[in-house]
Parts: structure tokens; C-alpha cells; sequence
């Protein structure tokens, strides 16, 4: 009997649980279907930056003096006096002595030469007096009826006198130039970049002294292609009129970042055969803040830096980073219900950074920078705002340039 019930019991508990679901089912119908929740695409947004000033082109290039010069012996002798700005790094003046060689040679050389030249112009005295007296004698003799010939009035020793007068004052003239020569002068302030002779050495006629450059102005030469060239109001190649198109130029000077203004001064009017660039020059003047009192971060000679030329208006154009513009012209905004929407916009330019877009973009919109696989109009989004982290440079105009800060340079 015991046996009997415990296999009963378990089958009646399974029977009465599926008459229970039975009954249930029945009376509760089908249950209702519910479609699960979509996730919101997260995505990253900016605000159109309109543009206020002119295009602005990127070019990167080295600090290079405007005139540089080789010091070279144009005498030979001993090198007797050394300035003290005679090293790399010495600051000179236009004019000023760097180095004399000994002189005792060339002073003696000039006495002699104006020793000979009291001679000569003593013998031409002399010759000049006995063709005097012959044509007085001859006048006397003849009166104005025969003309004296040439021997009779030593005309022949008078010019031969005369050209040995010219050689002496030539000669007298040259031992000057050599003895000025031993003063070692340069026609521009500038810097020693180095120095190739010693104190007390012997130097001979094109021996290399040394080399400086000029301080008052450096340059900048910047490579652009075709497509920054027509952003750029430049002359026609061959024109002699100067830029004067403003430029800024950033870089890194003992660890310490800066910016300088220059100015765009000429094109160098050729295109280069193997990188199909053009090059033009930028000017920065008193690099090294020597002839004025801003105390501005110096520009040194070889300094890497990187330009930012003012280029053509753009004025009203919207500017958003590269990575916001797909497909060449196509971008992802967010609407004012958080859904994707399309637009096709009007390229105007297309930088590594920037884009320049015409079109009805305003400083609200919410332009996506986010890659979107599969873009659908009307994908509902996470925005989430990304502030800007790099600010513009702005360029100064041309006439601003004399008038920027130190504070801004340094």
C-alpha cells in the first residue's frame, strides 16, 4: 500500500499542474508582444566656426639670413688684433673691425708708392717747364708764321711724364686699398657664425676668416603647391612688386614656445621640376630684438617653424574640422530632436585640418565628427558636445603688423 502511494502521489501533482496550466492559458489568451528599447548612437559634436578673416595657408620652413657672408684675406700677413665680438655668436655693427692684420708692410709699401709719385709728378713739372721755354723760344725766333713740331716741343716726354704720373697715383691708390685691407670690416650689422683663424696666425690672399650673416632682417622660404597658390592674391611671375601679405610664424626656441610676424615679400617665380611646388619668401625683421625694446622672444638663424599666410577673404565661409565632412561633401548634423540628419554642402577648400564650407551652416548647428557606419535619416543619437581644443591663430593685417605686441610674440 505504501508502495502504491508514493508512485501515485508524484503523478497526480504533474497532472494537476498541467490542468492548472491548461486552464490558465485558456482564460488568459495570447500574451501581449512588446519590441525591445533601441539603443541611441552615441556621437561626438561641433559648432560651426563662421569665419571672419581670410583663408589661411599652412607652410613650414627654416630661419635663414638674408645675407650671409664669407670672410675672406684679401692681403696676406700675420693676424695681430682680435675683437672681442670676433667668435660665434659676437654681434657686430656695419663697419666695425673684427681682426687687423699686420699692416707694417703695407704702410711701407704706401710711403714708397707716394714717394715715387712726388717724382713723377716732379719729372711731368720739369718735362711740362722745357716744352713751356721751347715754345716761347720758338715764338721768338719765328713769331706765329711756322708751327713747332711735336720733338721740338717735347710733347712726347710731356705725355710720357704724364702717364707715369697716372701709374704712381694708380700705385699710390692700391698700396691704400691694401692697407685699408687689413682691417677686416663688414658693410652690415650682423653675427659671427664662426670663426677659421687665430691670433697670431699668418693668413695669405683667400684664406677664409670666418662667416656672419646679417641681423636686421632673416627669411623664411615656404614651399606651397597649387592648391594653396589660389587662395593667395600673388603677382604674375616676373613682376618686380613687393608682398605685403602678413604671415605668422610659430616654433619652439629653447623650450619655450613663440610666434612671430613676418611678411610675405616675393615668390621666387619658378616651379619646382621635381615637387611641382613654388616657394616664396617670408621676411621677419630684427630677428634677434636688437634695434627695439619689446624684449620679444628672439628668432634665431635655423629656427624650424611653421607659417600661417593670410590668403584671400573668406569672410561667411563655416569651418569644421576634417573629420567632420564625409564623402567629399556630405555631413552628419544632429537635429533639434537628437536624429541624424544628411546635408550635401558646397566645398570651398579642404585643408588638413579645416574645411571651408559654403553653404546654410550656422555657429548652432550640430555637425557630427563621429564615423557612422551605416547612416539611416533619422537614427536617433546620444550627442555629446566636444569643446574646441585648439583656438585659431588669427593673422594680423599688414598695416596691424608693426603694432603687434611683445606680449603676443613671446
Amino acid at each position: 500500500m505504501n508502495k502504491a502511494l508514493k508512485i501515485a502521489v508524484p503523478v497526480l501533482i504533474v497532472a494537476a499542474a498541467a490542468l492548472v496550466a491548461i486552464l490558465l492559458a485558456m482564460a488568459g489568451g495570447e500574451p501581449e508582444r512588446r519590441e525591445a528599447p533601441r539603443a541611441a548612437l552615441l556621437v561626438d559634436v561641433v559648432r560651426p566656426e563662421i569665419n571672419r578673416d581670410a583663408f589661411v595657408i599652412h607652410a613650414q620652413g627654416t630661419v635663414t639670413p638674408r645675407n650671409q657672408a664669407e670672410l675672406v684675406s684679401q692681403v696676406s700677413g700675420k693676424v695681430i688684433w682680435q675683437s672681442d665680438e670676433f667668435v660665434a655668436g659676437g654681434v657686430f655693427e656695419s663697419g666695425e673691425v673684427l681682426a687687423r692684420i699686420d699692416p707694417s708692410d703695407y704702410e711701407t709699401a704706401l710711403l714708397a708708392a707716394e714717394a715715387e709719385l712726388a717724382a713723377a709728378r716732379a719729372t711731368l713739372s720739369d718735362e711740362q717747364a722745357r716744352s713751356d721755354a721751347a715754345r716761347a723760344d720758338f715764338r721768338r725766333l719765328y713769331g706765329d708764321s711756322r708751327e713747332p713740331g711735336d720733338l721740338m716741343l717735347r710733347l712726347p716726354q710731356v705725355a710720357r711724364a704724364r702717364a707715369a704720373v697716372q701709374a704712381r697715383e694708380a700705385a699710390v691708390e692700391r698700396a691704400r686699398r691694401d692697407l685699408e685691407r687689413t682691417r677686416i670690416t663688414l658693410p652690415f650689422d650682423g653675427m659671427v657664425r664662426e670663426r677659421n683663424v687665430d691670433l697670431g696666425q699668418y693668413v695669405s690672399t683667400g684664406t677664409s676668416l670666418g662667416v656672419a650673416f646679417s641681423t636686421d632682417r632673416a627669411e623664411v622660404r615656404l614651399s606651397l603647391g597649387a592648391s594653396d597658390l589660389k587662395f593667395l592674391d600673388l603677382p604674375p611671375p616676373g613682376t618686380q612688386k613687393r608682398l605685403e601679405i602678413p604671415v605668422k610664424l610659430t616654433g619652439s626656441v629653447a623650450g619655450r614656445n613663440a610666434t612671430w610676424d613676418a611678411t610675405l615679400v616675393r615668390t621666387e617665380g619658378v616651379v619646382d621640376s621635381n615637387t611641382r611646388l613654388t616657394w616664396v619668401v617670408a621676411e621677419v625683421v630684427d630677428p634677434y630684438d636688437l634695434k627695439s625694446d619689446r624684449h620679444a622672444l628672439p628668432l634665431p638663424v635655423g629656427t624650424f617653424v611653421e607659417a600661417r599666410i593670410a590668403g584671400r577673404d573668406a569672410s561667411g565661409l563655416a569651418v569644421l574640422p576634417t573629420e567632420a565632412v564625409h564623402d567629399g561633401n556630405r555631413i552628419y548634423m544632429a537635429d533639434a530632436e537628437d536624429r541624424l540628419e544628411i546635408r550635401t554642402v558646397d566645398v570651398v577648400r579642404t585643408t588638413p585640418r579645416e574645411v571651408y564650407i559654403d553653404g546654410e551652416l550656422t555657429a548652432e548647428d550640430r555637425v557630427i565628427t563621429t564615423a557612422i557606419p551605416a547612416p539611416i535619416p533619422g537614427l536617433k543619437l546620444n550627442v555629446r558636445e566636444r569643446a574646441e581644443t585648439e583656438p585659431r591663430l588669427r593673422i594680423l593685417p599688414a598695416g596691424e603688423l608693426a603694432a603687434s605686441s611683445a606680449e603676443d610674440r613671446s
